[in-house]
């Protein structure tokens, strides 16, 4: 059966995509409406641009200039400025996102529209993601199942890079500071008539600093990433858009001690000789076909996402594995009503194919193929009222051929009153499939999968306030939500061997918390964006590891009347929580606590002439000492310089 449907959605995908097609979150749509309100794509499937001040539900927009003005090189230390996120970084290892309160692999990673995360690990790699010269950043919290499927319990969070009509011309930068960094970029976008183009590539390498906390060796890293992504418009009511992505990543990497007679077991220790390589490739091909004056939109895409992981011990290759995505989907809205009342219906149809390859070389790992098929349907319901009243509902079937068959769904309404505060409310339910290495992972004496795991199933709510000042000139908004996660999986170290694997918990994760936002631009010299979370997330009343109850944010940008000048003060404040440390030579997890830290960063950028601009930032200003994982140490203060020229 499914052979079959593969090669009839094959063939549809071919011919769809020379005659019409279109993908979810359409990441070719500009970043504005013609009421110039900031619009976002990842909240619908309809493909249109939804405008936030309209969107019932929590969604934050990081646009160009943020990024530019916080001199954002690695994609993760931005997105600690969104309510409801929590980062934690380790150089040289994994950096993983949390969505209030959710597990990492919880949250869905689009980039340009492209479902990113790795097949093997279940979740995307943010170390592996460096910044484009052009880009802007959607990140849509709560549960969003009933739209993209597994992985978005916690939310979606959507990398786009902007088009050649949003930011034409060539720009170039080039950068060094601390610790032997280097950085740089450089774009060419544009569009004639019907064609628009944007192609990038970015760079960026450190010798390092000591990773381990008792140690010595500089764990310095290469990464590499090129995107362009081409649209062609050959009538009025046909677009057709493709995308690349390419990236890379040469990094040293430490052990952990696991000699249970040393004093340092279960910490993070000098490892020469030890680094690793991973590669990805992304690819997108979408178009779309408008008919009946626009109201109806009738869409097809295909993607796909091939990772490949390598580490190496003494030279040697220690483990690696490889996994490739296949996904098609073929989308359909049409769009009713009047000039103030506004219907919206839109059907997708998903299907997705994951494959998983262990390569490590080892007679004890399994090391063929395995794969698994999914098909999605979709349903989903917008009505906007006379730019104040705004409901939507949506629901998604899910038939997989290795987890049991799940439905999912949201509900959410919002009404702006007369005097700018607008009021909205929230439900939905998630779902998320365990990942390969969940399921077949395998590391000798140390861990073992279950292929028997069941998904984990979530459910919650959210009501939240906004409120205009100054016709637009100021937001502050407050939200309070409440999440239940049900089959959670976690690690157990069954008798007589111990041996970690992983199972399904019988009693109930919980999280709730507040986050608070505010956006001002009182007078145009001075823009201000501040943002705080307060967070419980409990399982069985024990706090849940790497979740601070308290995570808050404070950007101060200060610009010349003439606007050459720019400065911007950066405060990310980052409250104690608590991690899990094998120290134990039983290998019985030890809770442990990560103090508090605040970052400090001071950026400021200069334009010397129309094409060319000097810049610089200082990161850790105070120099602060802390740790994200435990006994993964941190660089200390930083400073960096650079130059960027535009045509």
């Amino acid at each position: 059966m499914y052979k079959t449907s593969v090669s009839w959605l094959a063939i549809s995908l071919a011919v769809g995509l020379a005659t019409s097609a279109h993908a979810q979150g359409d990441p070719s749509v500009p970043s504005e409406d013609a009421a110039g309100n900031a619009i976002v794509v990842t909240a619908s499937r309809s493909g249109d641009g939804v405008a936030v001040r309209n969107l019932p539900a929590s969604v934050t927009l990081l646009t160009a200039d943020d990024l530019q003005q916080r001199q954002t090189r690695i994609v993760s230390d931005v997105l600690r400025d969104v309510p409801g996120v929590a980062v934690n970084r380790q150089i040289g290892g994994l950096t993983q996102i949390r969505v209030r309160g959710s597990e990492a692999n919880h949250v869905l990673v689009l980039i340009d529209g492209i479902e990113a995360s790795d097949p093997f690990q279940g979740e995307f790699d943010f170390s592996s993601l460096i910044a484009d010269e052009a880009a802007k950043i959607e990140v849509l919290r709560g549960q969003q199942s009933s739209l993209y499927g597994s992985d978005a319990i916690g939310g979606v969070i959507h990398y786009i890079t902007l088009t050649g009509r949003e930011a034409p011309g060539f720009s170039a930068r080039a950068e060094g500071g601390s610790f032997g960094t280097y950085s740089g970029g450089a774009r060419a976008a544009g569009y004639s008539g019907t064609f628009d183009y944007a192609v990038s590539g970015s760079v960026y390498g450190t010798d390092g600093t000591p990773l381990a906390r008792n140690g010595s060796r500089d764990i310095g890293s290469t990464n590499v990433g090129a995107s362009a992504k081409l649209t062609w418009t050959p009538a009025p009511n046909l677009k057709l858009t493709g995308v690349g992505r390419y990236s890379y990543t040469d990094a040293d990497a430490n052990n952990t001690e696991n000699d249970p007679s040393s004093p340092l077991f279960g910490y993070i220790v000098d490892s020469p000789g030890t680094y690793y390589r991973n590669e990805a490739f992304y690819g997108l091909l979408r178009g779309e076909l408008s008919l009946a004056d626009g109201r109806w939109q009738t869409a097809l895409s295909g993607q796909f996402a091939d990772t490949t992981r390598k580490s190496f011990a003494d030279g040697d290759f220690d483990f690696g594995n490889k996994g490739r995505r296949y996904k098609g989907t073929l989308e359909s809205s049409y769009r009713f009503g009047s000039d103030t009342v506004v219907h919206r219906v839109t059907g997708a149809l998903d299907f997705e194919r994951e494959e998983f390859e262990n390569t490590t070389p080892s007679a004890f790992v399994f090391q063929g193929r395995r794969s698994t098929e999914n098909w999605g349907f979709v349903g989903q319901y917008e009505l906007t009222i006379d730019d104040a009243f705004s409901a939507g509902a949506s629901v998604r079937r899910d038939e997989n051929d290795r987890f049991a068959d799940t439905t999912t769904w949201r509900a959410q309404a919002g009404y702006r009153l007369p005097f700018g505060l607008r009021v909205r409310g929230a439900y939905g339910t998630g779902v998320k499939n365990p990942g390969y290495y969940e399921l077949f992972g395998y590391s000798d004496g140390r861990y073992i999968g279950n292929p028997n795991l069941k998904p984990e199933k979530s459910k919650g709510w959210e009501a939240g306030v906004d409120q205009e000042f100054a016709d637009g000139k100021a937001v502050i908004g407050a939200t309070y939500f409440d999440s239940k996660l049900k089959d959670e999986i976690f690690t157990i170290y069954p008798a007589p061997d111990y041996v970690a694997t992983p199972d399904n918990r019988s009693t109930l994760s919980k999280q709730h918390g507040i986050e608070v936002f505010a956006s001002a631009r009182p007078i145009p010299n001075i823009k201000l964006d501040l943002a705080y979370t307060w967070l419980d997330s409990k399982e069985n009343d024990i706090r849940e590891v790497r979740r601070p109850k308290h995570i808050g944010s404070v950007n101060a940008t200060v610009f010349s009347d003439d606007e050459r000048f720019s400065g911007t003060l950066t405060m990310r404040y980052n409250g104690r929580m608590t991690d899990v440390a094998y120290t134990d030579p039983s290998y019985t997890p030890v809770r442990v606590s990560l103090k508090e830290y605040v970052l400090v960063n001071l950026a400021a950028d200069y334009r010397i002439s129309d094409a060319i601009s000097v810049y610089g930032r200082i990161e850790n200003l105070i120099d602060e000492d802390y740790e994200e994982v435990f006994s993964f140490a941190t660089p200390g203060r930083a400073a960096y310089g650079g130059v960027r020229v535009r045509f």
